[in-house]
């Protein structure tokens, strides 16, 4: 029996030596960055830029500046959870700008820029929108209101969207 757990201490020792010098020798012929290199790495800092923002606004007129992921610029086919009026009725939107809404809905921010908005439409969710001349408007769940122009008369620019 002694012989035995001797043979097995020996047997674990060896395996242990083995693996901590394959991993001195794979260690030193891995690649990686050495020490006082300069190459420096990308950041994992979130931005909370938003996502295809240049594309957006060059297609849609739109411009989508940061938010939290929980308010999307979307397609008023798939989504009217918000809904933006404009007096612009050229082009794709006809002066409607729809929005969804993803996560559980108790929270959500978008930072915007959307001239001559005139009106905000809330669907299942209370919003809070902010305008240029209007400050800030609670839309009730359901709900429709006036902003910008159409609510004080000079022209409003939309700035964010809450939830």
């Amino acid at each position: 029996m002694l012989s035995r757990a001797r043979t097995f201490s020996r047997t674990r020792t060896l395996l242990i030596g083995g693996a901590g010098a394959a991993a001195v020798v794979l260690g030193a012929a891995a690649p990686g960055v050495a020490a006082g290199d300069d190459t420096t790495l990308p950041s994992a800092v979130e931005t909370f830029e938003y996502p295809g923002a240049a594309k957006i606004f060059k297609e849609r007129g739109i411009k989508l500046e940061r938010g939290d992921g929980h308010i999307l610029f979307a397609d008023c086919d798939a989504s009217e959870d918000i809904v933006v009026y404009t007096k612009t009725t050229a082009g794709p939107n006809h002066g409607r700008y729809c929005f969804r809404v993803t996560g559980n809905g108790k929270k959500g921010y978008l930072a915007l820029g959307l001239p001559d908005a005139i009106g905000v439409g809330a669907g299942k969710y209370t919003t809070w929108a902010s305008v240029t001349g209007n400050g800030i408007t609670e839309v009730p769940k359901g709900g429709f209101k006036a902003v910008g122009e159409s609510a004080t008369g000079t022209p409003g620019s939309l700035l964010a969207l809450r939830i």
